[in-house]
């Protein structure tokens, strides 16, 4: 085999060079402070920064799965995330197939499906907690409907209701992102195939039941695996609705490594949760590989 030319050398230089930046920038931000993060899980840390990192070896993996509130809030993560993506993959699929259609002023009403996506999360949760106060708006309405004996709802002091009242917030917040990506998936079927279905005896659901899912189901499967990563790594609502509260009802994996941080100043044990959290994402990552080489995504 002959060796590359001096062109192609010179080629592949100048496409490093062009990356060198971004790849410094995700150095910087991303992969350094990941690798200390995973040092430090095996140490132990004190409150003085300036002290130099013991080595504690699984002191803080053991720590770790004899930790009752650990397992807490991973029960409250999964929860979550159970709450968060049938829903989002069902209405996002719903949403995209009403929008999915010839019809006058149609990107009007996909215009304001996807607004939510364009809000910053924290005027959502700010808004959402007016809303859910005791004397917010849904309080209001239910009052205006039901007068006699009517008790104001803690949407966010009940420990049954707070959790449910956070996926909301994420729900409101992710259906438009992904209405688009299913909206790309439907524009990409021909409408000779529902024609032909139609023929066959398929019409109105039945034919997004023949047709229409069948096709999507990679983008089903990147959509549950995206909503799924993006629910298990839930901070934003936590932190300005609830903090973790009442009596631990919200607290996820994410604000446990920040309540463990920064409350608790425990860095080398928010360290190791935060492992945990890496290792669960990481095995939700493998599912969408495991689905990589469907051929009918594009």
């Amino acid at each position: 085999m002959s060796d590359p030319s001096p062109r192609t050398g010179a080629v592949s230089a100048t496409a490093w060079g062009f990356l060198a930046p971004g790849l410094a920038l995700i150095s910087l931000s991303v992969l350094i402070p990941a690798a200390m993060a995973l040092v430090m899980s095996f140490t132990q840390s004190g409150l003085d920064v300036s002290e130099p990192l013991r080595f504690v070896g699984l002191a803080n993996i053991r720590r770790l799965l004899s930790d009752p509130m650990f397992f807490k809030v991973l029960g409250t993560t999964l929860l979550y995330l159970v709450g968060v993506v049938p829903p989002v993959v069902l209405g996002a699929l719903a949403l995209a197939v009403l929008v999915n259609r010839q019809l006058p002023g149609i990107h009007w009403f996909r215009a304001a499906f996807y607004t939510p996506v364009l809000v910053s999360i924290v005027v959502a949760a700010i808004a959402f907690r007016w809303l859910y106060a005791e004397t917010g708006l849904i309080n209001g309405w239910l009052s205006a409907l039901f007068p006699e004996g009517f008790q104001p709802i803690g949407f966010l002091t009940n420990p049954l209701l707070a959790l449910p009242s956070v996926m909301v917030v994420t729900l409101w917040k992710g259906l438009g992102y992904y209405m688009v990506i299913f909206l790309a998936g439907l524009q990409g079927i021909s409408a000779d195939l529902y024609e032909a279905a139609e023929l066959d005896g398929s019409e109105g659901w039945r034919k997004h039941l023949d047709i229409t899912l069948p096709l999507l189901r990679p983008y089903v499967t990147l959509v549950a695996v995206i909503s799924a990563i993006a629910a298990t790594k839930v901070f934003e609502e936590v932190y300005l609705m609830t903090q973790g509260g009442p009596a631990d009802a919200t607290k996820t994996l994410v604000y446990y490594v920040y309540d463990q941080a920064f409350a608790e100043l425990e860095i080398s044990y928010a360290c190791t949760v935060g492992l945990a959290l890496f290792v669960i994402v990481l095995l939700l990552s493998l599912v969408r590989f495991a689905f990589a080489g469907d051929k009918s995504f594009s």
